[in-house]
């Protein structure tokens, strides 16, 4: 028999291959600000500061759960956004059987936010997990790191710290290792977004304290794209009509991706923008779904 959810995914398909559905309206940041989302089953603080926290869901059944740690964009800035505008993704994940952590952490636009404090508490939030599958029923071994925009940045970031030098500031021993990581909207090169946008790219600077000729180590030690290969699966999904990140900086960035040996899969989804790829009631949502169940499948023996 049919699902009343198969048949409403078919049917905003069909919308959309009309031009007719979710999509051919595309979505602002205030409209997924509006969805209705259930509270989260826990806040939980990560560390000591007011911004150090999260919001853990968890799925029915008694686990162990896959686990999507989830990072919210907004030009690495509060005053844009804040984990709430990932909370409808969240609980959308969540109710298709993934365990998910939406972590707060500080902005460069908040006191002790910027180099190297944002970049750390992303670290600190990811590496609670530990702490977060001794009381929940949580699968390690299966977890992905999620992040919009200026927040895919920080995701991927936070999937290769393994290739940082124990030099660096932003080293930490034990990193969480993670089966993968999904970038929606993402900014992967900072040099390169540097140039190309005069919206968030302004905020690079502040994240990192200075301009590339500045503080080059900082830049290859934060940008995903100065980190290759970043030794995990990538799925790069980007809205064809997006004009916050262009398509082709994701296109660059995979190309170079796969140059250095990385499995990156990049999905370029036609009329969506911006913000159409973190709606779970946008008609491009089971393309986002699948692409997070495609990397916390179990590995085959």
């Amino acid at each position: 028999m049919t699902s009343g959810a198969q048949i409403s995914t078919a049917l905003l398909m069909l919308l959309n291959a009309l031009g007719l559905g979710t999509a051919a309206a595309q979505l602002s940041q205030q409209d997924v600000a509006r969805l209705s989302v259930p509270r989260a089953d826990h806040r939980i603080a990560y560390g000591p500061d007011a911004m150090q926290f999260g919001d853990l869901r968890l799925p029915k059944g008694s686990g162990p759960h896959p686990l999507a740690i989830i990072v919210h964009g907004g030009c690495w800035l509060a005053a844009f956004a804040d984990l709430q505008l990932m909370a409808p993704l969240s609980d959308a994940l969540t109710r298709a059987g993934i365990a998910t952590w939406n972590i707060e952490f500080r902005s460069v636009d908040l006191p002790g936010g910027g180099w190297p404090n944002t970049f750390l508490d992303v670290a600190s939030a990811v590496d609670y997990s530990r702490e977060l599958a001794t009381q929940h029923p949580l699968d390690l071994k299966r977890v992905v790191v999620i992040g919009h925009s200026a927040g895919a940045h920080l995701a991927q970031w936070a999937a290769a710290r393994h290739r940082l030098p124990e030099a660096s500031p932003l080293f930490r021993k034990n990193a969480l290792s993670v089966s993968g990581t999904v970038g929606l909207a993402g900014i992967n090169d900072l040099q390169r977004y540097l140039q190309e946008s005069a919206g968030c790219g302004k905020s690079i600077p502040r994240l990192l304290g200075g301009l590339p000729s500045e503080v080059p180590e900082r830049y290859r030690h934060a940008s995903p794209a100065e980190m290759l290969p970043l030794g995990v699966k990538q799925a790069l999904i980007i809205g064809a009509q997006d004009t916050i990140v262009s398509p082709q900086h994701n296109r660059t960035y995979a190309e170079i991706a796969h140059k250095s040996g990385d499995d990156v899969q990049l999905i370029v989804l036609d009329r969506a923008a911006h913000f159409d790829v973190i709606a779970p009631n946008s008609a491009f949502w089971p393309t986002i779904e699948t692409a997070v169940l495609s990397l916390l499948e179990p590995v085959k023996k």
